[in-house]
């Protein structure tokens, strides 16, 4: 204990006397801690830290599974077939995620609630204890069972003040009265949140196919996932003789852990990012392992003392290594800080749409997982970078040694090598992570220069809610919208408004359809589009082309022909070869009565809209007048989706937003939520892709920086190390330029072998970035040449600056340098 405290007491005496080398040190690894901890602690929060549910790690999704990947939506028909796998399944549950809010009347706070639909199991699945009354009983959970509702723990407090007498209550919810049976406790922790749980009261004899929420169960006890995908094989099988149109030959059932589904979206980039600030980090480390080197060097003598009065090989080891690791916990105390700031400003420009994080990033926090993992970084990092320095210095031979020390014209071969091996190492580093920022920039860069296929400039947007009997009936819904846009297109600086199920970029539902007179011949449809039911002016309000014939006008009503709106992409996959103007579409055919139509008319072929994202394809898309929408699939579909109301300005949207509030509200006495300029919706739509883009961006430039300096270093070292046989060059006849090239030569040939490894290293580890790529292949050249050619010129600077010391020796001074 005494030699150690002995170690790190002289440790300490050797940093004080070289302030700027421990500064310099510990910068760089604070940087690379700091910006380690930083993911790591996103990614703690996200991927590691398990779910906030009892036996979290026996919660699987049920989904769909077909040739074209797995899907998490489920139709009542599907629910009722996976809750009798008793067999391997506890507590089958179905909830929907994404209401369409709740207007709540009463009171002097008129105010739109998030409600989500949950069976009865829910609560049991996902741990959701009641502090008042209970929950949803199995009568209750049926069709006809009475208006329920559980409050949760935030709402009971925020709106009713933590009455306790609350039980018994009634809300007028939507226009109808439900009786409050419950309030969940605050501990209740469910993404994503909701203010009120409503029955969801699913019928057991339904043959609705429509997908519009989600299933989630906890496997028994010794139940492995195998045997639960075993068990949801033969539930296919019943399902596809129950129902032979809602499930083709190719399809299937299977289960995925609730905690992976979540964050399949997002584990790929986090993955990559902690990926990136690893080599950040090594390349910290290969700096300071460099300062390290230079500094053994110019205590070459002082080791070699130790050497010969006694010190062993490993004592030399101990001490050089308790210096590292001394060094590397300052700068890891000082990366925690970094760190800590460092998610903060992550959070800050964090594109919104990372699962887990909570509000504004709440979730994500420093823990005892975030400390231990930055400790052990810590010492590991220290280890790293000190070990190397440490193993050379105490190999030297002792005599050679103290007569090198004696005189300045040693070169210091040994640890020149083994720097050079370093700065070749940042130099591969550092083209990996260049190449990988440079096919995201390209692939922002692509996203914006894609024509989305609509005009997103000046729309403002907005979302309503219809729930209640008021708005069962299409019939009172058309009047509604007409009356409403009558009145914001009477508003001054309005162009023109509509209404609609979704919003481009937004996706909607989905439907299967038949072409009246086409013989079927693979399964029971001829295929699926998106279905969105819109009023007249929609595509008036998005610009969206008319390629052939019309779109929809007030005449198309309830009491007019069914027809339909297609666009090209939809004619492109099903009419090749002839004109699909005139043609029939039975819409939502094996559905189920909820989603079986009329056959339409297809009246009219618009240009593609990018639907689900930018960097998706248009699909296969169907418009329907909204006035023509059955009144059984309207009342489902204001169940659990708002109706989007749009509106093209000339002026700002946002400053027009006032008078189009009022003039909806004289029209529907509804609020409105959720104002949102399009602009401002297409711009989300990129943000996961801004962010990683910026994120490797600074990642790349750290990595510049932190390679540069180390050459800069080693080839100032040099230059330094080789004033006498500059001085002995020049007294022979070499000239200044001569010594310059020869200079800039050598750090070429490190940066050069340094950037070849480097684009080698990039070529097979940009293929896992391949997901986040678009209009841009992993391999791209133009990439792959510039990062090369930027690192070059990076490179011929850092050795230039160096080199032109050379030039200023004086022979007669160098010969005598010493």
């Amino acid at each position: 204990m005494g030699t150690f405290a002995a170690d790190i007491r002289h440790a300490w005496r050797m940093f004080r006397q070289n302030p700027g080398f421990t500064a310099a040190a510990v910068a760089a690894l604070a940087l690379g801690i700091g910006a380690n901890t930083a993911i790591f602690s996103v990614i703690n929060a996200v991927i590691l830290k398990p779910l906030p549910f009892p036996d979290a790690d026996r919660i699987v999704v049920l989904m769909n599974a077909s040739q074209q990947g797995s899907d998490p939506g489920a139709s009542v028909p599907k629910f009722n077939v996976w809750r009798r796998q008793t067999q391997v399944l506890d507590d089958v549950a179905a909830y929907d995620t994404a209401g369409p809010g709740l207007n709540v009347s009463g009171g002097d706070r008129p105010e739109q609630l998030k409600g989500i639909h949950v069976s009865r199991e829910f609560f049991r699945l996902f741990g959701a204890q009641t502090i008042v009354g209970r929950t949803f009983t199995a009568e209750e959970d049926l069709p006809r069972g009475g208006n329920r509702v559980v409050l949760s723990h935030g709402l009971w407090q925020r709106r009713y003040g933590s009455d306790p007498a609350i039980l018994g209550k009634t809300l007028a919810l939507g226009g109808e009265s439900y009786t409050v049976i419950g309030v969940v406790s605050r501990s209740f922790d469910f993404d994503p949140p909701a203010d009120v749980y409503l029955p969801f009261q699913a019928d057991p004899d339904s043959t609705n196919q429509g997908h519009y929420f989600r299933v989630a169960a906890r496997l028994k006890p010794g139940i492995s996932l195998g045997a639960a995908q075993a068990a949801m094989n033969l539930a296919a099988g019943q399902f596809r003789r129950a129902f032979p149109e809602a499930m083709g030959p190719r399809s299937g059932f299977t289960v995925e852990p609730m905690q992976q589904l979540m964050v399949r979206g997002v584990r790929t980039d986090l993955f990559i990012l902690l990926g990136a600030v690893a080599c950040v980090l090594l390349i910290a480390c290969a700096n300071v392992a460099n300062l390290l080197l230079a500094r053994a060097t110019a205590r070459s003598r002082e080791i070699a003392i130790r050497s010969a009065i006694g010190a062993g090989r490993g004592r030399i080891v101990r001490q050089l290594l308790t210096e590292s690791v001394l060094l590397s916990a300052m700068g890891g105390a000082a990366g925690l800080a970094i760190g800590v700031l460092g998610v903060r400003a992550l959070l800050a420009v964090n594109p919104g749409n990372i699962p887990r994080i909570g509000e504004d990033g709440s979730r994500v926090a420093l823990d005892w997982t975030v400390l231990g993992f930055t400790i052990l970084l810590t010492l590991l990092t220290g280890v790293l970078f000190g070990l190397v320095p440490a193993l050379q210095a105490s190999r030297a031979d002792i005599n050679s040694t103290l007569k090198e020390a004696t005189s300045r014209s040693g070169s210091g071969l040994r640890h020149n090598k083994a720097r050079g091996l370093l700065v070749i190492a940042e130099m591969a580093l550092a083209i990996v992570l260049l190449t990988g920022a440079g096919l995201l920039v390209r692939t922002f860069a692509a996203l914006h220069s894609v024509a989305p296929g609509f005009d997103p400039h000046h729309v403002l947007t907005m979302e309503t809610a219809l729930t209640g009997t008021n708005y069962d009936h299409t019939a009172n819904i058309a009047t509604m919208s007409r009356q409403a846009i009558e009145r914001i297109q009477a508003i001054p600086g309005v162009e023109a408004a509509a209404a609609s199920s979704y919003l481009p970029l937004d996706s909607g539902l989905g439907l299967g359809f038949i072409i009246q007179g086409r013989p079927l011949s693979n399964g029971p449809q001829h295929g699926g589009a998106a279905w969105n039911y819109v009023t007249p002016r929609f595509f008036d309000v998005f610009r969206i082309p008319v390629i052939r014939g019309r779109v929809f006008s007030e005449r198309d009503d309830a009491a007019g022909p069914q027809v339909v709106v297609i666009n090209e992409a939809m004619a492109k996959q099903n009419w090749k070869n002839e004109d699909p103007i005139g043609q029939r579409l039975i819409i939502g055919s094996g559905m189920g009565p909820d989603f079986a139509q009329a056959p339409r008319e297809i009246i009219g072929i618009v240009a593609d809209a990018r639907d689900a994202a930018l960097n998706a394809d248009p699909p296969p898309a169907m418009f329907v007048p909204l006035a023509q929408v059955r009144d059984s699939y309207m009342k489902l579909n204001n169940t659990f989706m708002p109706l989007r109301w749009l509106v093209r300005t000339r002026p700002d949207p946002y400053s027009l937003s006032p008078a189009i509030q009022r003039a909806f509200q004289d029209a529907a006495d509804l609020p409105v939520a959720h104002i949102r300029s399009m602009d401002s919706i297409v711009v989300h739509s990129t943000a996961r892709d801004e962010f990683n883009t910026l994120l490797l961006a600074i990642f790349g430039l750290a990595a510049i920086l932190l390679a540069s300096i180390g050459l800069y270093g080693l080839m100032a070292y040099s230059v330094e190390q080789r004033t006498l046989e500059f001085g002995i060059r020049l007294a022979l006849g070499a000239s200044f330029p001569q010594l310059r090239n020869m200079v800039v030569r050598q750090a070429m040939l490190l940066a050069g072998a340094g950037i070849a490894i480097g684009l080698a290293a990039a070529y097979g580890l940009t293929r896992l970035m391949a997901s986040l790529l678009f209009q841009v292949r992993p391999n791209d050249p133009a990439v792959f040449v510039s990062v090369a050619a930027l690192l070059a010129a990076v490179a011929f600077l850092a050795s230039y600056l160096p080199a032109r010391r050379a030039l200023r020796v004086d022979p007669a001074v160098a010969l005598r340098y010493q």
